[in-house]
C-alpha cells in the first residue's frame, strides 16, 4: 500500500524559510515523477512544483525563484525548500504524483505571518 507522509511545516515570519519533506513507501519512488501541492483555506488544491525521474523541475509562477523541489531516491524522499515566504504561501502542503492519482497524505501546515 502506497503511503505518503509530509513533514516540516510550521509557523514562520514573512521572509523566512522552511524545508518540507515527503517520505514515500509502498511504491517504486525512483521510477515516478513527483509533485508538491498546496491548499489554502477556502481555496482549491493547486500544483506547486513537479520533479521528473531525471530531476527536471517545474514551478507555479507564484513560487518560481523562491521554492526549490528536489528528491533523494536512496531515501524515497522528496523535498521542498521554501525561501522568501509570503503570507499568501500559507496552506496545507501535500505531495503526490503529478497526476494526483495516489491517496492523499495528511499534509503539513505552513503558516506565514506578516
Amino acid at each position: 500500500q502506497v503511503r505518503l507522509v509530509e513533514s516540516g511545516g510550521g509557523l514562520v515570519q514573512a521572509g523566512g524559510s522552511l524545508k518540507l519533506s515527503c517520505a514515500a513507501s509502498g511504491m517504486l519512488f525512483s521510477f515516478n515523477a513527483m509533485a508538491w501541492y498546496r491548499q489554502a483555506p477556502g481555496k482549491q488544491r493547486e500544483l506547486v512544483a513537479t520533479i521528473t525521474i531525471h530531476r527536471t523541475t517545474n514551478y507555479a509562477d507564484s513560487v518560481k525563484g523562491r521554492f526549490t523541489i528536489s528528491r533523494d531516491n536512496a531515501k524515497n524522499t522528496m523535498y521542498l525548500q521554501m525561501n522568501s515566504l509570503k503570507p499568501e504561501d500559507t496552506a496545507v502542503y501535500y505531495c503526490n504524483l503529478p497526476t494526483a492519482s495516489l491517496n492523499w497524505g495528511q499534509g503539513t501546515q505552513v503558516t506565514v505571518s506578516s
